[in-house]
């Protein structure tokens, strides 16, 4: 097998949850470039059409669906008309994301929920359904995205999330003990921490600290739109066959 076939996604089915902008929008274009077939769904429907509709015209079979995370009725549903139009699912992204910016003693109780049930809740029930199905095929790939921040705890004037970061931490441990209840039905359960990149949920720290946090990177930058890609498509093909369990961090060496 060539080197290039190791990556190859032809005829794979890919489904991408929060997959209508940012690092989700990302993944898709990658894996619909490398041949898989595309669907992506998050609460906001209209995000989600509109980059299906931007691969179908770069003629990759792609589909938009609504999608609840934290709902069962709703993955369930989704995961059905999936399968009903695509037959079966491949790859699964977990990438649906929530946070909430406020010191610790002054956290709603809430908006500590909201962050629980779409982060670590939402992770949980997509691979509990898809699980099923990977399980009866006997094969899939599962690729959570966490984050830097479930690793290393930053100070309050870089992010003051504790949250967000708790449930970052809690996908991490969830993609290691997945993947070993999971591999011996050869379904592969990874993870991604993301550092820094410019998306909406960072956009407000990036515009009031930028500097500072880029001053604190070893490669004194931030991620860029395709510095995700890379990764993402590593853990979804083959090349990654002997690889479970694991978090691949891209931060530019921000964790070190």
């Amino acid at each position: 097998m060539s080197v290039f076939q190791l990556f190859d996604l032809t005829g794979k089915v890919a489904l991408i949850t929060g997959g209508g902008r940012g690092l989700g929008k990302q993944i898709a274009e990658a894996f619909a470039e490398a041949g898989c077939q595309i669907i992506v769904c998050s609460r906001k429907l209209e995000n989600c059409e509109e980059t299906a509709k931007g691969l179908q015209e770069k003629g990759t079979k792609s589909m938009a669906l609504a999608c609840d995370v934290t709902n069962k009725e709703d993955v369930e549903r989704v995961i059905k008309e999936v399968i009903n139009e695509f037959g079966k699912i491949d790859i699964l992204v977990n990438n649906s994301g929530a946070t909430w910016g406020a010191p610790v003693e002054e956290m709603p109780e809430d908006a500590w929920d909201k962050v629980m049930n779409v982060n670590v809740k939402g992770t949980f029930l997509m691979s509990q359904k898809v699980g099923k199905h990977m399980i009866q095929n006997g094969a899939g790939k599962i690729i959570n995205i966490s984050s830097v921040a479930g690793i290393k705890a930053e100070p309050e004037e870089v992010l003051n999330a504790i949250g967000y970061s708790t449930s970052k931490a809690a996908v991490i441990h969830f993609t290691k003990d997945l993947a070993r209840k999971w591999a011996h039905h050869g379904v592969y359960v990874n993870s991604i921490a993301p550092g820094f990149f410019p998306t909406k949920m960072t956009k407000s720290v990036l515009e009031k600290k930028g500097d500072d946090i880029i001053s604190h990177i070893p490669l004194k930058r931030i991620g860029d739109d395709n510095m995700l890609k890379g990764a993402a498509l590593y853990l979804a093909s083959t090349a990654s066959d002997f690889v479970t369990g694991q978090t691949i961090v891209v931060d530019g060496g921000a964790t070190l």
